[in-house]
């Protein structure tokens, strides 16, 4: 992408990655035209990371056996991440094209969810998993109205939603509320949305915003978020710093206007991340079985973190 004197080696060594990430660095940070990052982004079916997740898939269209959870007891401490939703959130953020798992909608309709052995296409009670969900499902060709539509009659008088809420909670949560606008955002995304979904989706935005994304409202100190300023790669589904200014990245990509000022510190927090280097390195992540190392170990420069990163800087400084 880059020769003679203007190489840019923190770029070159984010181009010499998996397909997965390759084809997105290729789009976002380098500038090369549709015909290369598309090239690069069908390979991810047949190369890397994305076909060795593809190999893993049940003859019944699942992995691991299992919606959320796999059925054999895991290995390792921790929430396993190698079930269904966990694979296909990876291959769909990967851009794995969704021809590449014909079949798989239609064979998920016989699959069932841990808690309550509830339809999967139908959703749950967790507002992260039924994110998640309505993602998956469109990415794969589905109608997900419904359940886009559930998180309108699910939202917290406060503006955001907690997963919590079948046991009681009133108030929000941060991780909760992420989840739920990137679910409402992806749907917007590709459907436009309702009037409903979108004044859902912007009353949650104002959750986060009216607390930058890092603070209590009602006293001003820091949330109790562990790591809010540590990243680690895969995002998963923890509210942090880089995953917030991220949402709200996507998020003035499809409404333009003015960028939030009150995102400031939370930017502020990614770009403090930066090292000397140019990347940003790999924190502790989240314990549990996965199918195979996806990125760096913790204390190492993470490619996936840096593009992340760059891109919501390059986003916030443009």
């Amino acid at each position: 992408m880059t020769d003679g004197a203007t190489r840019d080696p923190l770029l070159d060594r984010l181009l010499d990655t998996d397909p997965a990430l390759r084809w997105q660095v290729e789009r976002d940070l380098a500038g090369a035209p549709p015909q290369v990052w598309e090239a690069t982004r069908t390979r991810t079916a047949t190369e890397g990371m994305g076909a060795r997740l593809l190999a893993r898939q049940d003859p019944e269209g699942t992995w691991a056996g299992g919606a959320y959870f796999p059925v054999e007891q895991p290995t390792v401490p921790g929430q396993p991440w190698t079930a269904t939703t966990w694979s296909l959130n990876a291959l769909r953020e990967w851009g794995v094209a969704a021809d590449a798992l014909a079949g798989t909608s239609e064979k998920l309709e016989s699959c069932r969810w841990e808690y309550d052995d509830l339809p999967y296409w139908d959703g749950e009670v967790d507002c992260c998993i039924n994110a998640f969900t309505v993602a998956n499902g469109l990415w794969l060709g589905r109608d997900m109205s419904a359940n886009a539509a559930w998180f309108t009659t699910h939202q917290l008088d406060d503006g955001g939603w907690n997963c919590e809420w079948v046991e009681g909670a009133t108030r929000s949560s941060f991780h909760s509320t992420l989840n739920s606008l990137i679910g409402l955002l992806t749907y917007e995304e590709r459907t436009g949305g309702t009037e409903a979904t979108r004044a859902a989706r912007k009353r949650g935005e104002e959750y986060l915003l009216a607390r930058r994304l890092l603070y209590r409202l009602s006293t001003g100190e820091r949330a109790p978020l562990p790591d809010v300023d540590r990243f680690a790669y895969p995002l998963r589904w923890r509210h942090d710093a880089l995953r917030g200014t991220d949402y709200f990245r996507r998020a003035h990509a499809l409404d333009g206007g003015p960028r939030d000022p009150r995102l400031s510190e939370a930017v502020e927090l990614v770009r403090a991340a930066r090292g000397p280097d140019g990347l940003w390195v790999q924190g502790e992540r989240d314990p549990g079985e996965m199918w195979f190392e996806v990125d760096v170990p913790a204390g190492e420069p993470s490619p996936w973190l840096t593009l992340y990163a760059t891109r919501v800087l390059d986003w916030w400084d443009r």
